[in-house]
Parts: C-alpha cells; structure tokens; sequence
C-alpha cells in the first residue's frame, strides 16, 4: 500500500488534512513508474531503505536491472570484506555492499555535493560505523591509498580515460588483496586494457547500452 496526503478547504477558513492508502494496482502507469525508480536497497540487512537521490545529472545513478545483475555476479565475495567504492555518486553500490554483509566500505568522490550524499545515505542505512567517504579525485585517492580492497567498484563517467588510468593504477599499486575482484560498469564500446599479472580480466556482462566487466587477482574465483 502506498500512503497519499491531501488538504480538503471548505468555505470558512478551516482546512482539513486526510490521508488515503492506494495499493499498487490502482495506481497510474506515471505513478508506478515513479514509485518504481526510487533508488532503494536491494536486499539484506538495509533492504527497501530509500536512499537520497541527486540533483541535476553530473551523477548517473546505476539502474535497479544493472545493480541486481552486478550483485549476482559478486554475492559469494560480500561476506566480511572490504570494499572499495570509487566514483561513489550516490553510494548505493557500496551501501547495497554492506547491506548484503561486506566488513566495511570506503566511498571516494571528488565532488562536495556528492559526497555529502552518500554521508546522508550511509545514515539512513545506518552503516556509519563500517563506512568511511573521502572526498578525493580517483587518481589522487588510488595513488595516496595504503590499504588493499577485496572487492572495488568502477563506474567512471563513460566518455573519458578515466576507467583505464585507475586499473592501470590499481595494478601498479597492487591495491586489490589476493583473491579479490573489480567489476567495471562501461559503455558497449569499451575494452579493458592488457593487465599484468597477476591480475587478469574475466566475464563480460552485457545489459541494453552498459556492460559489466570483472577483473581479478588470481586465485579469485572465475565469474
């Protein structure tokens, strides 16, 4: 059921504030649609808490269809592990991390309004004290970095360099713990770059315009 709020004014000055609980099925397709796009944890400890969403589109939000695949693919790598979220926007993949039993994230974005965001969506998943958000450009962060991730997630802006320069980085600096894995959310028309071992890339996950491509350490578990 969903709650609506609505103010009935009469002829005097007095008005009247009812509210009417509408199931899903005699809601408009405008209004599910709405209701279906509201940013929300998938599953585990936090699930169906809302998350705060942005303003303006210098952030592009993963969809609901390419978070669920992504997760599939990651499940069996969650549990007690430290996750890296680098170009966090809304924080929701480190968040739904955490949420499904990662040990701790950190989420890195360089942008101010950014990162106050996912400081409002870790409260409101209530995962303050596993998460930690650095306001940082990604290459700075990559290149200042002394801690290793089991798991790390990238999702730069599409039309640009960015995705290559930090697994190039994050080889170089061998910031990914053995056995671990980066998943790399991209357009169709993007390669991943020849990785020295021992890292090495893996599946590619194709949905509509965007592609997953999981890289790993060696030893990890082939996905």
């Amino acid at each position: 059921m969903i709650d609506y709020a609505f103010i009935v004014t009469g002829p005097g000055p007095k008005s009247h504030l009812f509210s009417l609980a509408v199931s899903p099925e005699y809601l408009t397709k405008s209004d599910r649609t709405k209701e279906e796009k509201l940013m929300r944890i998938i599953s585990g400890t936090a699930r169906g808490r809302k998350l705060k969403e942005p303003q303006g589109t210098d952030t592009r939000p993963t969809t609901d269809k390419v978070k669920e695949s992504l997760f599939n693919i990651v499940q069996f790598e969650l549990e007690g592990r430290r996750v890296l979220d680098l170009f966090a926007g809304t924080g929701q993949l480190g968040l739904e991390a955490l949420s499904r039993g990662a040990e701790h994230c950190t989420f890195v974005d360089q942008r101010r309004e950014a990162a106050a965001l996912v400081k409002e969506n870790i409260g409101l998943c209530r995962f303050e004290v596993c998460s930690e958000v650095a306001q940082s450009e990604a290459l700075s962060f990559l290149r200042a970095c002394g801690e290793r991730f089991d798991v790390i997630f990238l999702d730069p802006p599409y039309k640009t360099d960015l995705l290559n320069q930090c697994l190039n980085m994050i080889t170089q600096f061998d910031i990914l713990r053995e056995h671990g894995i980066m998943v790399c959310e991209s357009g169709l028309e993007w390669m991943v770059p020849p990785l020295e071992a021992p890292y090495e890339a893996g599946r590619e996950y194709r949905y509509g315009q965007i592609k997953l491509t999981v890289c790993r350490r060696a030893g990890s578990v082939k996905r």
